[in-house]
C-alpha cells in the first residue's frame, strides 16, 4: 500500500512541468507561481524547466533533421535555405558581431525561442549536442529573467493572476518597444 503523501510531490512536479512544456497559456509565469505556491525550491523549479527544454530538444530535433533533408532535395527550398542562412547571418551580425559564435546564437535563443536558436545553430554548422546546448543556454537565461521578474512582481501584487497577466503582457510589449526604439538606430 502506497502512502498518499508520496504521490502529492510527484503530482506537483508534473503539474509544474506540464505548464513549462505546453507552449500556450501562462507557461513560465504560471509554472513559477505554482511552484512557489507549492513550496518547490528554485533549483527544483529551474531543473523542471531544464527538463522541459530537453524534452523539446528530443521532440524537435527529428523534425529539424527531416526538414533539413527535404530542403536539400528540393531546389526552391534549397534557395530558401540559403536566404535563411544569409538572413540569420545578418541578424547575428546585429546581435553579436560578424560571426555566428555561441554567444550570438545564445542571444538568438534568448530573444526568440529555443527552436529558432537550434535552427540557427544548425544553419551555422553546430551538431545536436552543441546546438541544443546553445539553444537551451539562451532559453534558460530567458527563464531566469521571466522567473525572477514574476517572483518579484508577485511580492508586490500578491495576486498570481494579476502578476501572470502583467508578465505575459510585458513579454509581448517590451520586445515591440525595443524593436521600435532600435529601428531608427539600425537604419542610421
Amino acid at each position: 500500500m502506497e502512502s498518499p503523501g508520496l504521490d502529492l510531490p510527484v503530482a506537483i512536479l508534473f503539474s509544474v512541468l506540464k505548464l513549462f512544456i505546453i507552449p500556450v497559456g501562462g507557461g513560465i509565469p504560471a509554472g513559477v507561481l505554482l511552484a512557489q505556491a507549492k513550496g518547490l525550491a528554485w533549483p527544483v523549479t529551474t531543473g523542471l524547466y531544464l527538463v522541459s527544454d530537453i524534452a523539446l530538444a528530443l521532440a524537435f530535433e527529428p523534425i529539424l533533421r527531416f526538414i533539413s533533408m527535404v530542403i536539400g532535395r528540393v531546389p526552391f527550398l534549397a534557395r530558401f535555405s540559403a536566404a535563411f542562412k544569409a538572413a540569420s547571418a545578418r541578424t547575428v551580425a546585429h546581435v553579436g558581431g560578424t560571426s555566428t559564435g555561441p554567444l550570438a546564437l545564445v542571444m538568438i535563443s534568448f530573444g526568440v525561442d529555443p527552436m529558432t536558436g537550434r535552427a540557427t545553430a544548425h544553419a551555422a554548422g553546430h551538431g545536436f549536442i552543441a546546438g541544443w546546448a546553445i539553444a537551451i543556454a539562451g532559453d534558460m537565461l530567458y527563464f531566469a529573467v521571466i522567473a525572477l521578474t514574476t517572483v518579484r512582481l508577485n511580492s508586490y501584487f500578491k495576486d498570481p493572476n494579476t502578476t501572470m497577466l502583467i508578465v505575459l503582457g510585458a513579454m509581448f510589449i517590451v520586445p515591440m518597444i525595443v524593436r521600435y526604439v532600435r529601428s531608427p538606430a539600425l537604419s542610421a
